[in-house]
Parts: C-alpha cells; sequence; structure tokens
C-alpha cells in the first residue's frame, strides 16, 4: 500500500524498476535508433524524467512511462538530425562530382518524394514501414519490439504501401 501511495520514489522501487525495465528499454531503443551510445543516453533520460515525476507515476504504469518518454526523447533527437542535415546540406559546398547532373537532380526529387510520402502516412504505419523497410527488421521482430500483434504489423504494413501508391505511383 505505501508502494502505491509513494509512487516510484521510494528508492528500493525506483532500483527495482530500472533493473528490472532498462535491459529491454535499451534494446527497444536501440533497435529503433541503431546506435549504441544514443540508445543508452535514452534509457537514461527516460528513467530520469522516472524520477523527476517518481511521485505521479505508479509502479504499474512505470514500463509504459519509460518506453513513452524513450520513445519521445528518440523521436526529438531523430527530427533535430533531421534539421540539421538539412542545414548541412544547404550551406555545405556542392563536392565536384563525375555524376550525370540529372541522374543526381532526379535522385534528388525522388527523395524528396518519398519523404513527403513517409510524412502522410499515419505515424503507426510509417514506424512499420521503416522498421522493416530500412532497418531490415521481420514482421515478428517488429510485432515484438512494439509490442503489438503480427497480424497488427502485416495489416499496418498493408496499409502504409497501399497509401504510398496512391500518394505516389512511382515511389
Amino acid at each position: 500500500m505505501a508502494e502505491s501511495v509513494a509512487g516510484v520514489c521510494a528508492e528500493a522501487v525506483y532500483e527495482g524498476l530500472f533493473t528490472r525495465l532498462s535491459p529491454a528499454l535499451y534494446r527497444f531503443l536501440y533497435y529503433r535508433c541503431g546506435d549504441p551510445a544514443l540508445a543508452a543516453d535514452l534509457v537514461q533520460e527516460a528513467f530520469l524524467r522516472l524520477w523527476e515525476n517518481c511521485a505521479r507515476v505508479m509502479p504499474d504504469k512505470a514500463r509504459a512511462y519509460v518506453y513513452q518518454v524513450g520513445q519521445n526523447a528518440f523521436l526529438k533527437t531523430k527530427a533535430r538530425g533531421r534539421v540539421r542535415e538539412k542545414y548541412r546540406l544547404r550551406v555545405a559546398p556542392r563536392e565536384a562530382t563525375t555524376e550525370d547532373p540529372q541522374f543526381t537532380l532526379e535522385e534528388a526529387e525522388f527523395a524528396e518524394r518519398l519523404s513527403q510520402a513517409l510524412t502522410a502516412l499515419p505515424s503507426a504505419s510509417r514506424e512499420v514501414f521503416l522498421l522493416n523497410r530500412v532497418d531490415g527488421l521481420k514482421y515478428r521482430e517488429i510485432a515484438e519490439l512494439l509490442g503489438i500483434s503480427q497480424k497488427a504489423v502485416e495489416k499496418r504494413m498493408h496499409r502504409a504501401l497501399v497509401e504510398l501508391r496512391r500518394l505516389h505511383g512511382e515511389i
């Protein structure tokens, strides 16, 4: 009873949650970002936020809380990276290339259309699509990672492909 009143502020409860949840959270975030150092940082951030909000989070909700905080922190990091990359491409001097300028232009246009098409997808479908097509995960692995059934993964992937074909048939 005292555990539920104090939330996860009791040091023993917090340490137990960290010991139990951090390895799985690390794997989840590592699969999302592919960078061990970033995944470890995101786990630390998630548990720091849990500690900062320990009075408001009940132990039975702590798993969902740290996963959501970790996911949000990853998405924020990814968005910052995209902004940096766009800026870098805008200000970086063009390197001399032997590629056909027409090919380079078409490639850039295709990349932009693909980016817009992916942005237009619902987040659940986009996430499954990227995990499968970019990260190379199998449907079963995606299902385990996201905590959903393999059928749900298949359905989200189907919806993503249908929507991409509808929006941009040539992609």
